[in-house]
């Protein structure tokens, strides 16, 4: 085979790419949320969608709590600028008494941006906004919210996840079968870090890109064709080193 590197990274270069069908068959945008919405949207050439990584963890109220502190500092702050980094905390009610306080005490270098009940425990916190909960940082700030429950908890992130890598840190197996079937995401956590989310990581050789879409069928379809998978991970507190 051979690699041809493309020297003109301008907007116009790329813009240019997204409409040469004869001579690519399929684009992998990597960079910001900016680019891939510009050639997810422009592109007549198909498209493997790499997305945004707002990753969320939700700590149950039977979590480890020394694994949800480890798992939870692994993912903010090990590497906060790749897209399979934490973003936002959820943790359930009956918990946060135990866990919030020592949260602050480990990761005294991050930015917690805080809802009204999480807030009292982080005494430099900033208060969330809806942004806050939809965004990826990209930096060491983790937006936190307490929840009355695994509904509330699974609710809130169907509506900001960017169905990449969800995580939740459980001692409850029941618990643990309803996250993993009722969030869609590419890659979904119990008791592991989201960033464990990476080609090679997974054994798939030098990573490619992070697909959060769904569709990828050649050939005669049938049912089977048109179905698609997401990666169930299952551990006990593996954090990435």
């Amino acid at each position: 085979g051979a690699v041809q590197l493309v020297e003109d990274t301008s907007r116009e270069c790329v813009n240019e790419m997204l409409k040469l069908n004869e001579y690519i068959d399929v684009l992998i945008p990597r960079g910001g949320a900016g680019l891939i919405k510009n050639v997810v949207e422009n592109s007549t050439v198909p498209v493997i969608q790499t997305g945004v990584g707002n990753c969320h963890i939700y700590i149950d109220e039977s979590a480890d709590i020394n694994m949800a502190l480890n798992i939870t500092a692994n993912g903010k702050a090990q590497r906060p600028g790749v897209c399979n980094a934490l973003e936002t905390l959820l943790v359930h009610k009956d918990i946060a008494d135990e866990f919030l306080p020592r949260l602050a005490e480990k990761l005294p270098q991050v930015e917690f941006r805080c809802c009204e009940r999480s807030a009292a425990y982080f005494p430099q916190a900033k208060n969330a906004t809806d942004e806050d909960y939809a965004c990826e940082f990209h930096d060491l700030i983790l937006a936190v919210k307490v929840v009355d429950s695994l509904e509330e908890a699974i609710a809130h992130i169907r509506r900001y996840s960017t169905k990449h890598s969800e995580v939740i840190i459980t001692n409850n197996y029941k618990h643990a079968q309803i996250f993993t079937s009722r969030i869609d995401a590419a890659c979904v956590y119990v008791n592991a870090s989201s960033r464990f989310s990476d080609g090679f990581q997974f054994g798939f050789g030098a990573e490619i890109g992070i697909s959060t879409q769904k569709l990828h069928a050649r050939g005669p379809m049938g049912l089977k064709e048109l179905t698609s998978y997401k990666y169930v991970i299952n551990g006990a507190g593996q954090v990435r080193k």
